[in-house]
């Protein structure tokens, strides 16, 4: 078979399943109204959490960070690219995070490769969580470690695996707060068994951090459990409304991702006006708790009314809201409906979700109103009430 007679192959049966996508291109700043072709759009699809992608600040600092640095950082860190704005950063980042050190990625996809790759072998066992972010099974099968997958959130599951493991060394991997269905990890539960059973623990805090706690320092103060996870990732891209990524943890810990995570060595360094960019967003986070406050305000009132108006939520305190739909076909019918009402909603499908767990995945920003709510809430009631769907769809 030809190149050409594969692709079209492929692209016609992704067309036939219900699972073909393309990009949505918008005008103008992310923000909740997004232009396309000349009409504004309600989105309540976006990662930024607290509305810092559009602040004129930030813009500010853009502007005259690259008057002062350009707009690229011209080489990897190991050669020139390494920049007085990286370094800044990674010392905000420790003392907001309180870790000894933290080490600055491009992207968190990554970071999370980087750091695997280099801790992880063929003697060594991953132990993952099967809902984890596309870029934690990656980096496992990049890796070459043996990888077990164990049943989401399935603490029992997860215990037997490390018990029967005799791998030299074991690691465990988890989302903090999961980008799909908006749950988080059971974090005290995972430190303890990484302490039973002698295996490191890393967690993908990308969605929970900027978001959970009191300053926004994520899936550890949701637990009150600071300080505790030793090997800490995070991204400016979601909550703190930037680019890039970062790994946390101890000196030790960041001088080897140095020497040894080859997506941090072979890859040309952040711009250093984005780093300072990521900088004064991180001081905006935990400054600016009026953000996380209107943000859970608004989770919180969604909530309630979707019970009233009986739309099937999943279980989520954070802004991820998840309505489990079931059939790819379905998903994209509701979503396509929401557009026409002017409602930007993406329809969520295999492969990103499991088979038969399609899905519209609402999120909130800290810059929608109470009123915007209530749109998407008279809208969805309207398209769900002919057929009520369990969240328990399998």
């Amino acid at each position: 078979m030809s190149l050409h007679d594969f692709l079209n192959a492929q692209l016609a049966q992704r067309h036939r399943d219900q699972l073909y996508r393309q990009p949505w291109p918008h005008h103008g700043k992310q923000q909740p109204l997004l232009r396309h072709h000349g009409r504004d759009y309600l989105s309540f699809c976006s990662n930024d959490y607290l509305g810092l992608a559009s602040d004129s600040r930030l813009i500010d600092t853009l502007q005259h960070a690259s008057k002062d640095y350009g707009i690229g950082s011209g080489a990897s860190h190991l050669v020139s690219g390494h920049h007085q704005a990286h370094q800044e950063l990674e010392s905000a980042l420790a003392k907001f995070l309180g870790r000894e050190r933290a080490l600055v990625f491009s992207t968190g996809y990554m970071a999370n490769i980087g750091v695997m790759t280099a801790l992880m072998g063929r003697e060594d066992a991953i132990f993952a969580d099967k809902f984890n972010h596309a870029s934690l099974v990656d980096g496992s099968l990049l890796s070459r470690a043996q990888s077990q997958r164990y049943a989401h959130l399935d603490m029992a599951a997860l215990a037997n695996l490390l018990a029967r493991s005799e791998k030299k060394h074991r690691l465990i991997i988890s989302d903090g707060v999961f980008s799909m269905d908006g749950d988080i990890a059971p974090l005290p539960e995972l430190l303890h068994l990484a302490q039973q059973y002698d295996a490191w623990l890393m967690l993908d805090d990308a969605h929970g951090l900027g978001v959970l706690g009191e300053t926004g320092r994520g899936t550890e103060a949701y637990f009150n459990a600071l300080n505790s996870v030793p090997i800490l990732v995070g991204t400016f891209s979601k909550a703190f409304g930037g680019m890039g990524a970062f790994v946390a943890g101890s000196a030790l810990l960041i001088d080897y991702m140095i020497q040894a995570a080859r997506s941090y060595i072979y890859t040309t360094a952040l711009p250093p006006a984005l780093a300072e960019v990521n900088r004064h967003a991180l001081h905006l986070a935990q400054t600016e708790s009026w953000r996380r406050e209107h943000l859970h305000f608004l989770i919180d009132y969604f909530r309630q009314q979707a019970k009233i108006l009986n739309i099937p939520l999943m279980p989520s305190i954070t802004p991820i809201q998840g309505i489990i739909l079931g059939s790819a076909e379905r998903a994209l019918t509701v979503s396509q409906a929401l557009w026409q009402r002017g409602l930007f909603v993406t329809a969520i499908r295999p492969p990103t979700v499991p088979l038969h767990r399609a899905r519209l995945r609402i999120t909130f920003s800290a810059l929608h109103q109470k009123e915007q709510v209530d749109q998407l809430l008279s809208a969805l009631a309207e398209l769900l009430s002919p057929c009520f769907i369990s969240t328990d769809t399998a």
